[in-house]
């Protein structure tokens, strides 16, 4: 008897969840052809099309969607399985190492779970810049960590997703043409430099009007009108919204990237970072 891929079903669910090929690559880290071909070998096995193209969207055929559910209940039984059999046996301290931006919106929800599943696991949790996070001088303080990589940047870490950097603020205070006020991170972080970067590349006059390391005091900042800041799409917390304007440059691609450096406790690192992994993938 045949038995299907669960990665071939996990693809094409993630296909259909981001709504075509090119951006499920960017999500799973694999090329398009390497994606076609699973959607076609598990077509083959189900002997059914799964999906048609509408422009450049690949949209469900209706025994597609007839396989969805039954693709989220196969994927959801055996995630259920394997996390039943690691929650007896997972034990020890994970020092986990994350931007303030993604400790403020991923964590919350992510840490409730995680510890209920894993009463036995410790966590210990550094908001830091990346690059102080993945710095030499504390190479020795993190088993897992979170950081923002720019593309053009070699790394060893993980890129879990391909995200957008965008503008954000308080939609209630506009964009002035004559002086475009920022309110952001201090010298090291990544969002800062690709802003002022492009920023010095336009005639549009602009000032740093507040400087904070931590994102509430950003978000505190921009609710009384101060200006606007990057951040990553997946980041950007329910109290801001994303600001277009055409004085704004737009700020290009960014890697989130995990690190995984430990040694002690590594099935607890692996199943924190399938955690993190399948939330960061599933932010629109």
């Amino acid at each position: 008897m045949q038995q299907l891929s669960l990665d071939a079903v996990r693809m094409f669910v993630t296909v259909h969840d981001f709504g075509g090929y090119a951006k499920a690559g960017e999500v799973i880290g694999r090329s398009q052809p390497a994606i076609s071909l699973q959607i076609k070998k598990l077509e083959t096995q189900l002997g059914k099309k799964l999906f048609t193209k509408s422009g450049q969207r690949h949209v469900l055929s209706l025994d597609g969607e007839w396989f969805l559910t039954q693709a989220r209940e196969l994927l959801a039984l055996n995630d259920k399985i394997l996390q039943s059999v690691q929650a007896n046996s997972l034990k020890g301290r994970l020092r986990l190492g994350i931007p303030s931006e993604f400790a403020s919106t991923l964590l919350p929800s992510l840490i409730g779970e995680f510890s209920q599943r894993y009463p036995d696991v410790s966590l210990d949790v550094t908001s830091a810049l990346s690059r102080h996070l993945l710095s030499s001088a504390h190479k020795d303080d993190f088993d897992l960590v979170l950081a923002l990589v720019p593309p053009e940047q070699t790394t060893t870490g993980e890129v879990i997703r391909k995200d957008e950097l965008v503008w954000v603020g308080d939609d209630s205070y506009p964009i002035k043409p004559d002086m475009l006020s920022l309110v952001l991170a201090p010298d090291g972080c990544v969002y800062r430099s690709r802003a002022i970067e492009l920023l010095k590349q336009q005639t549009q006059m602009w000032k740093i009007r507040y400087t904070n390391p931590d994102l509430y005091g950003l978000i505190a900042a921009m609710q009384q009108g101060l200006g606007v800041t990057p951040l990553a799409r997946s980041s950007v917390p329910d109290a801001l919204q994303i600001i277009r304007s055409p004085l704004l440059p737009k700020l290009g691609k960014i890697n989130i990237c995990l690190f995984n450096f430990d040694t002690q406790h590594p099935e607890v690192s692996k199943t924190l970072s399938t955690f993190i992994r399948q939330r960061l993938r599933a932010k629109t």
